[in-house]
């Protein structure tokens, strides 16, 4: 009667609980290592905290499939609805979560080992990559977003221009208009200076441009260009 129960209870599977927990568990430990390891002063909590449960959670899914095509099937779709109504990440939040998805599918399957070594290989490459600064643009921490007031009755066509080659290496019109019921322009631009210490002097400059009204600059953040 208790084996029937039990039975009933854990389904028709040849899946021991002993076989059941230990890739659990082992997936919970590598999505906290990779957890810990991929948390930055960008990442939210929220990511941290499903990068870490993500492995264990796919880990169940495959060991839930195991060979069932309709079940594969219905698990894919409910991923696609998952994908489709979350935002898209940065690069670096989308490749650790392939990571972590890779290693919960090795636990699911069984292998273990593999997916420890798996993890503690993409790692090792990680940190080689970030030693050698592989695919950094060097001039991302000169690029400034700047916004600077003007009135009305300046023309604001190149009367920038002897500023901009003087201080910045490359620089952009965003956007132009008008505040202040019309009594003044609002320009938005995006450059990159020759140096980080002449950021006064740039904006001193414009100021004697502009009648010394207001000039905002900011760093720009490039998150779509970052790496793991």
């Amino acid at each position: 009667m208790l084996s029937t129960i039990m039975g009933n209870i854990m389904g028709n599977t040849d899946i021991t609980l002993a076989g059941f927990m230990v890739p659990i568990l082992s997936s919970l430990v590598l999505g906290l290592v990779l957890a810990v390891f991929s948390k930055d002063s960008e990442s939210s909590r929220g990511f941290v905290v499903t990068l870490a449960l993500l492995p264990a959670i796919v880990s169940v899914v495959i060991m839930a499939v195991n060979g069932n095509i309709g079940a594969g099937v219905a698990v894919a779709g409910a991923f696609g609805l998952v994908r489709f109504r979350s935002a898209q990440g940065s690069a670096k939040e989308i490749g650790s979560l392939f990571l972590a998805m890779a290693v919960g599918m090795l636990s699911g399957m069984g292998y273990v080992f593999y997916a420890a070594v798996f993890e503690l290989i993409m790692l090792i490459v990680i940190c080689l990559y970030r030693a050698v600064d592989i695919g950094a643009d060097k001039n991302t921490e000169l690029v400034r977003s700047l916004r600077i007031t003007i009135p009305e009755d300046l023309d604001y066509t190149g009367v920038f221009d002897e500023v901009f080659d003087e201080f910045t290496s490359e620089h952009r019109l965003i956007s132009a208009k008008t505040s202040g019921m019309g009594s003044v322009f609002k320009l938005d631009y995006t450059l990159t200076l020759v140096s980080g210490d002449i950021e006064k002097k740039f904006i001193d400059s414009l100021r004697c441009r502009n009648g010394n009204l207001e000039v905002a600059i900011s760093s720009v953040k490039h998150r779509e260009t970052e790496g793991l």
